[in-house]
């Protein structure tokens, strides 16, 4: 197998090219010295490029306040149905409620003593 030998005839021409100063020298130059600063500087704009996209979708996202789901740009939650806009129709209240009666969706609690609780639930279980 033969071995290729170094194409010393194109160093040779590059190097009279770049060192000796001429037309064709410095429009190497010139262009050589665009590439640096393309590839050194390309990093540090794709960054800014990406900061900024981040910073437009992230004023786009809604989080719902009351299940906390992150959505983007639906006035709806998708998880919970509250109404996310600016201006909500009904005070807050999800779209799907709307014209219900609140009497019929309040909770009601009780209040309950805990160690009367613990006492109670010991009592109920059955021994093993």
């Amino acid at each position: 197998m033969q071995r290729s030998s170094f194409p010393w005839i194109w160093v040779v021409l590059a190097a009279i090219l770049i060192f000796i100063p001429g037309t064709a020298g410095r429009l190497l130059l010139d262009l050589l010295g665009g590439l640096t600063l393309v590839l050194l500087l390309l990093p540090l704009l794709a960054g800014g490029v990406g900061f900024l996209a981040w910073q437009l979708i992230r004023r786009r996202l809604n989080t719902c306040p009351a299940c906390g789901t992150t959505s983007l740009g639906s006035e709806v939650c998708p998880a919970c149905g509250m109404w996310l806009g600016e201006k909500s129709p009904n005070s807050g209240w999800s779209p799907d409620l709307e014209g219900a009666d609140p009497s019929q969706m309040t909770i009601n609690v009780e209040a309950v003593d805990v160690e009367q609780a613990s006492v109670d639930n010991s009592s109920t279980r059955p021994s093993s």
